[in-house]
């Protein structure tokens, strides 16, 4: 073999590659096949693009970099390479049947596939020769997690479907009472963002690259993510109406679209219902508000808070009173169901206290899972940032000033990327990721 990387690493990486593989097929299962030349959120491709664009990514990565393997799929690896992420405006505007047929793009997908496992199973990664040792290891991560990064925006992008074009799938039940939220002190202290760079580095992306330590003052913040019943006094205080809670940007954009409450709550009456993944519900008091970073924001300015900044959120998380961070808020064990609402456990939110143990050195409530969390922080580079080669524009593309930092994790986030040094990030305006947020005071 021609790396230095080990075959059980290998082996092990493939298999998690299969059950990646497993994953968004389950998904794309759920949605009925009547749907799937629908676009359920306007700014995104037709669900029928990510159907071919997980595999046109895994066969781009590989053929390219790993295998001595010609294409004979040039112009479907070209039609479904990229995603799109408009900021706000230039909707995509191509019709169904500017796209091929489900068997054509099933018939593309099993082709990639038998290729791809065949060269793995070989295990001769004769492009890989004059390489870094670790190039098979680090594409093959890649392609896991760009894979379960996908299967967490499709579960989003299927929350938008109509229920009668998804095949409803069971969840556990969480239970918990209401709780108050309360600001927990968070005393000052040194934190260190990203990952160093180095032959022994674990994986990460470019923008997790490379570490910076700073210190951040004390400040308090809220002890759980805002919950829809919060969110709801400030809808019936006014808050979608008064200006004074919206720069003018977000003011805008909230007008010109018309925004009046979250994207997942539906007025119904005097009254509220939720959309869940497949049913429509009374709104869920205690589950965490999923809103764009202008409501967001526009909450905090009601509430005379803001949001945290990145620093600030990490402290919360990972901090301790003395000696090294926490690899995770609630300490060294790894990720398991009993921690959290994450790793595709629900399909659906759940309580904001829902998980007692998930709770960080000083207190802090839920920071991973149930919810992506909005940082003020907007999404840059670290001192030292290098673009990854073989995917240049996976952060640098968006290194405008248009996007934020977000944190923490939802309910379909993978175990692996609830790492501590994980960085993901939207723009301000997109209202349908599972994101919330809690509020600091300084």
């Amino acid at each position: 073999m021609a790396t230095q990387t080990s075959s059980t690493v290998l082996r092990q990486l493939q298999r998690r590659l299969l059950d990646a593989r497993a994953n968004t097929d389950e998904l794309f299962s759920m949605v009925r096949e009547s749907a799937y030349y629908e676009r359920p959120i306007p700014e995104r491709h037709r669900i029928v693009f990510y159907i071919g664009h997980v595999e046109a990514f895994d066969w781009n990565l590989f053929h390219e970099r790993l295998f001595a393997l010609p294409s004979p799929t040039r112009e479907y690896d070209k039609l479904f390479a990229f995603g799109i992420d408009p900021v706000d405006g230039g909707l995509p505007t191509d019709k169904p049947e500017d796209w091929p047929s489900l068997g054509e793009v099933r018939h593309y997908v099993h082709g990639l596939r038998a290729r791809i496992d065949e060269k793995l199973n070989g295990g001769n990664f004769s492009l890989a020769e004059h390489a870094d040792p670790r190039t098979p290891e680090i594409l093959l991560e890649t392609a896991v997690e760009h894979r379960l990064m996908h299967a967490e925006t499709l579960a989003y992008m299927f929350h938008r479907l109509p229920h009668a074009q998804k095949i409803p799938q069971p969840q556990p039940a969480v239970a918990a009472d209401f709780a108050e939220n309360d600001l927990v002190e968070i005393p000052a202290g040194r934190v260190t963002l990203g990952l160093p760079r180095g032959a022994a580095s674990p994986f990460g992306w470019d923008n997790e690259f490379e570490c910076v330590s700073m210190d951040v003052p004390g400040f308090r913040i809220q002890k759980y993510m805002v919950s829809n019943g919060e969110f709801l006094r400030f809808l019936e205080a006014g808050g979608y109406q008064d200006r004074a809670f919206w720069p003018a940007e977000d003011w805008e954009w909230k007008e010109r679209n018309e925004i009046r409450h979250p994207a997942f709550w539906k007025p119904a009456g005097e009254n509220w219902l939720y959309r869940g993944m497949f049913a429509e519900m009374a709104l869920p008091r205690n589950w965490p508000v999923y809103v764009s970073h202008a409501e967001a924001g526009a909450y905090a300015r009601w509430s005379r808070l803001s949001l945290p900044t990145e620093a600030q959120w990490h402290r919360a998380a990972y901090g301790v009173t003395g000696g090294e961070e926490r690899a995770y808020p609630w300490g060294a064990a790894e990720p398991t169901a009993l921690l959290g609402n994450f790793d595709c456990a629900r399909w659906d939110a759940a309580p904001v206290n829902g998980y007692p143990a998930n709770r960080s050195a000083f207190g802090v409530s839920g920071m991973l899972g149930n919810g992506w969390e909005w940082t003020s922080t907007p999404f840059g580079p670290f001192p030292g940032f290098q673009a990854e080669e073989f995917y240049p524009g996976y952060s640098a593309n968006f290194f405008d000033g248009k996007h934020y930092v977000i944190k923490g994790g939802s309910a379909r986030t993978a175990a692996c990327l609830l790492r501590r040094s994980f960085r993901n990030w939207f723009q301000p305006h997109y209202q349908y990721v599972y994101a919330g947020f809690r509020c600091v005071s300084e």
